[in-house]
């Protein structure tokens, strides 16, 4: 063996590194405690979207049966990222093993692209819902809504299934700082000592096949809507149509917009500073779970009627 091949050796790393937030590390304890906040509101929040709509059963209607997906596939979101988040703001607990930063990474990517395909699935309901009113209970019966759930599941899973694999079988050598306080593929990819183009190229197709073709069917079906109340002749009518799509509109922005703005960052925006990476990190993965049970919470009728009447009798 070289001494070449020796160095090399010693050089592989066998763990990364996970970053807070940089320039602040003195106070990652303070920090710690408006995340766990963020954290507790995101779980009991979605938790209390699962709970007012198993137990009530007027609210077993394709509609709330994907905003249960949607909580469902959020709160799984949470729970990935909380226990590297608040190891590193707590007790400084910065590294991650290359097994255990692959399930991760895995299981972050798996969600986030099952939380397209459930937004897309939204849009489908509200499309058929306004469009096609009278088969609407003959289209979205709860067989379809499970297959639905089942391919999106399905899909999703295909899709990243191969990408901890494919980082596996790379050796690790140099600075094995992340970014961020969980595990990207698009950035764990970057510490490999090897030709990564492969998983650039399949990570791009993964992107393009699900928010890529997700996002233009959901803005095509908004399209059809958008005809079809314009169409009604009561401005009433127009009104109370369009305000069934208010929240799913706020969910799709809430997710797509720091999901697609991150992406690109990764990719594309090397002289962006550190900080922006971070901070669009947390956004990308700690907003939408927080935020979408609040909207829903607070646009939906339904849904806040049974919240109220749960906690204040």
């Amino acid at each position: 063996m070289t001494v070449g091949s020796l160095e090399s050796n010693r050089n592989i790393s066998s763990t990364f590194l996970l970053s807070g937030i940089p320039g602040l590390e003195h106070m990652h304890i303070w920090i710690s405690i408006p995340l766990c906040l963020i954290y507790l509101v995101s779980i009991l929040g979605n938790c209390t979207i699962l709970f007012i709509i198993k137990t009530e059963p007027s609210l077993h209607e394709p509609m709330y049966l994907f905003l249960s997906m949607l909580a469902l596939t959020d709160l799984g979101l949470s729970l990935c990222t909380l226990p590297t988040v608040l190891g590193i703001f707590w007790i400084g607990a910065r590294d991650i093993g290359h097994d255990a930063c692959f399930a991760q990474l895995f299981f972050i990517h798996c969600l986030s692209f099952l939380e397209s395909s459930v937004l897309l699935s939204m849009a489908f309901d509200r499309f058929v819902a306004i469009c096609l009113p009278l088969h609407y209970a003959s289209i979205l019966t709860n067989t379809v809504i499970g297959r639905i759930g089942l391919v999106s599941l399905g899909r999703s899973v295909a899709l990243i299934f191969p990408l901890p694999f494919m980082l596996k079988r790379f050796p690790y050598c140099g600075s094995p700082v992340l970014s961020h306080s969980y595990c990207l593929h698009q950035e764990v990819m970057k510490l490999a000592c090897a030709d990564i183009k492969a998983n650039s190229i399949y990570g791009m197709f993964v992107i393009v096949s699900t928010v890529g073709i997700d996002s233009l069917l959901i803005l095509f079906s908004y399209a059809l809507i958008l005809r079809t109340v314009l169409s009604i002749a009561s401005k009433a009518e127009r009104f109370k149509a369009l305000n069934t799509c208010v929240s799913h509109i706020c969910a799709v922005f809430l997710f797509y917009t720091p999901m697609i703005g991150l992406s690109v960052i990764h990719r594309f925006g090397k002289q962006a500073p550190h900080l922006v990476q971070v901070i669009m990190g947390f956004v990308y993965l700690l907003f939408p779970p927080l935020m979408n049970p609040i909207v829903y919470s607070v646009k939906t009728k339904q849904i806040r009627d049974r919240i109220t009447h749960a906690f204040c009798y």
